[in-house]
């Protein structure tokens, strides 16, 4: 079972009888308290109101109404918020961190809404539902290979997305840098976003790995950066994750890539493990922490939010403790949580400077994604603004001198 997941039993009433299932959610979130049983004879105004109000609908009728209706369900979510934006219109527009936090509000708001029209499944993880796709490949990558004979319930809404991992998982994502596609798990974050990669394929490598040709990829996730650094002619590279699914991952990709002799994937929290005197240290650190400084969600959340910015300050705090003399750490960070009022460049540099380091140079590039240029979106301006920045990071000697 995926470590993520919540294991429970889901409840309802059907002909009179109790009935349980199996609860299976990705996502960690609890179970509905409250469900009924639904058919193709639900009208999608009634399913909205039932759902709206906190009952789950466990569908027995035919799959590909199933989606008509979710999707039906998802129009009148929108609506609903473009309602409530509506009414508040005569207030001023919320701007920089009430402005990120009422967006969050509302989508959670709509994700719990829609993830309360859910389907069963036989023990195999197949549909049991008409005109169903075979999704038992895709559920057994988020779940886990299925165990003993029970049934089982999910939200229609997270098993769309099980799916769609699934594409991206089987066909993979072309990475220009690398040459190559990076097959991206359930759960982990995809490099969909060449941008930030491509800053990682062009900055200067430092000096110093022509004495120790040694690097960390802190956080590697799909291990996307480590192939880089590996094409890039880094004998050596320990890259570090403590999530289990981002372990997998980048092992996977590291193996199909041919890259196994020049990357060892471990798990870690932040930095790899000292050898009991002296701190495990390379000539080239790179780090892409979560940019936005906020809470999580859910676990699959965590590669988007860094709760109170703890990975990025674990990082810098870190950092002059593992780099060789003459070493660079490169932090790739998006400001975009500063155009959300969420952190200040002034923090940011300030963190730098107390964790004994200073800045090099800094090479800047421009989103290039569809959001950055959708004016519909609620953050269009912080998008619009944002710059994504690779910090080329030092030891103070001057401050480590004393």
């Amino acid at each position: 079972m995926n470590g993520a997941a919540a294991e429970t039993l889901v409840h309802w009433t059907e002909s009179g009888a109790a009935r349980s299932a199996r609860w299976r959610s990705a996502r960690g979130l609890p179970p509905p308290k409250r469900v009924l049983v639904a058919d193709d004879t639900m009208k999608a105004d009634t399913a909205w109101h039932h759902a709206a109000e906190g009952t789950a609908l466990l569908w027995h009728g035919d799959y590909q109404n199933a989606r008509q209706l979710l999707s039906a369900m998802g129009r009148r979510a929108d609506s609903a918020q473009a309602h409530r934006a509506g009414k508040r219109k005569q207030a001023p527009p919320p701007t920089g961190a009430d402005a990120f936090n009422r967006y969050r509000m509302a989508q959670a708001q709509r994700a719990r809404t829609l993830g309360m029209l859910l389907v069963p499944f036989n023990a195999d993880f197949s549909l049991a539902l008409t005109r169903a796709p075979d999704v038992r490949e895709a559920c057994a990558e988020a779940w886990g290979a299925p165990e003993g004979s029970e049934p089982s319930i999910a939200s229609l809404r997270e098993l769309l997305g099980i799916v769609g991992a699934h594409e991206w998982r089987r066909k993979g994502i072309e990475v220009p840098a690398i040459g190559a596609r990076i097959h991206p798990h359930y759960g982990v974050f995809a490099p969909v976003r060449s941008e930030y990669i491509d800053l990682v394929a062009s900055a200067p490598l430092p000096a110093a790995l022509a004495e120790t040709n040694v690097a960390f990829d802190i956080g590697t996730g799909t291990g996307v950066l480590a192939a880089v650094l590996a094409k890039r002619g880094i004998a050596r590279t320990v890259a570090t994750d403590r999530d289990a699914n981002a372990l997998a991952c980048a092992r996977e990709n590291i193996a199909r890539l041919g890259l196994g002799a020049q990357i060892e994937v471990i798990d870690a929290d932040l930095y790899p493990a000292s050898d009991g005197t002296t701190a495990a240290r390379a000539a080239l650190i790179v780090c892409n922490p979560p940019w936005i400084p906020a809470r999580p969600g859910s676990p699959l959340e965590r590669a988007v939010y860094d709760q109170d910015g703890g990975m990025l300050r674990g990082f810098l705090a870190g950092l002059a403790a593992h780099l060789e003399p003459g070493g660079e750490g490169w932090l790739i960070l998006s400001d975009i949580a500063e155009h959300l009022g969420l952190r200040t460049r002034a923090q940011l540099l300030a963190d730098i400077a107390a964790a004994g380091l200073t800045v090099v140079a800094s090479m800047d590039t421009r989103p290039t994604h569809p959001r950055a240029a959708d004016a519909t979106d609620p953050l269009h301006a912080a998008r619009r603004a944002e710059v994504t920045s690779l910090w080329r990071l030092a030891v103070n000697v001057s401050k480590s001198d004393g």
